[in-house]
């Protein structure tokens, strides 16, 4: 179906970017973490859909490894997803910076704000991911889902040698911190040149915005939106899932 027949309420219409070209190395050898099963279905699957539970976005671009985009298009056709949303799959690039940017040079005319969404958060909600729209919708360039931190956070000088004792060096004030999520929410405009003029390798997209000079917002995140690197988050990711199951009757 297309997504000309199903504009958002605010004539806005918005896409959202999976960068998913990475290996995952902190799980572990094996499949791209992209592509590890989550409660039998691969976490890129879980993270497509919860893009596309949210009406406000009519296109969800997948952006896989280099030499895996025809097996990522596979995998997508091979799993039940929403008709409402279009679903593209292209080749990443060498680094997530430059996957996100391959994934923008993707996006049709007419896609006004654009998601970031990280194929490691798959369970993220959609009321998560509607805000964080909804807030670009009213004018902010740039919107980041975030928590507050539970634990208190101590800057160290590091070590010379991995495993060393580190000197703590400050106890910033913990509640001006906040723990990043995603899907970061733009303006599309805005971030496409922030990707032009940011030359330096970054990890978060909303940092490049903020070295142009640009507001961005913070709304609250959510508990279940948290980034799946490590065995134990596998655990977690399987009782979260446990959960909705039975909350849900199916």
């Amino acid at each position: 179906m297309s997504d000309d027949s199903r504009p958002s309420p605010s004539g806005a219409r918005t896409a959202a970017v999976i960068p998913a070209a990475g290996r995952g190395v902190r799980l572990g050898p094996g499949a791209p973490k992209a592509l590890r099963a989550l409660n039998g279905t691969p976490m890129l699957i879980h993270a497509v859909r919860a893009m596309a539970a949210s009406r406000a976005v009519s296109l969800v671009v997948v952006v896989a490894p280099p030499d895996g985009a025809a097996e990522v298009k596979v995998l997508l056709d091979s799993h039940a997803l929403p008709e409402r949303t279009d679903f593209l799959v292209v080749p990443g690039g060498d680094s997530r910076q430059e996957s996100v940017r391959l994934g923008l040079d993707a996006l049709p005319p007419g896609i006004d704000i654009v998601l970031v969404h990280d194929a490691a958060r798959p369970l993220v909600p959609v009321d998560t991911v509607d805000a964080v729209i909804e807030a670009v919708r009213d004018g902010a360039p740039a919107v980041v889902p975030a928590l507050p931190l539970a634990d208190t956070v101590k800057q160290v000088e590091p070590a010379g040698v991995p495993g060393e004792p580190e000197p703590v060096v400050a106890t910033p004030e913990r509640a001006l911190l906040r723990a990043v999520q995603t899907p970061q929410g733009f303006d599309r405009e805005t971030l496409v040149r922030a990707h032009e003029t940011v030359t330096d390798n970054v990890t978060d997209d909303a940092s490049m915005v903020e070295q142009l000079g640009l507001r961005v917002v913070v709304v609250p995140g959510h508990e279940e939106a948290f980034k799946v690197t490590r065995p134990l988050d596998l655990v977690l990711a399987e009782a979260v899932l446990a959960r909705r199951r039975l909350n849900d009757g199916f």
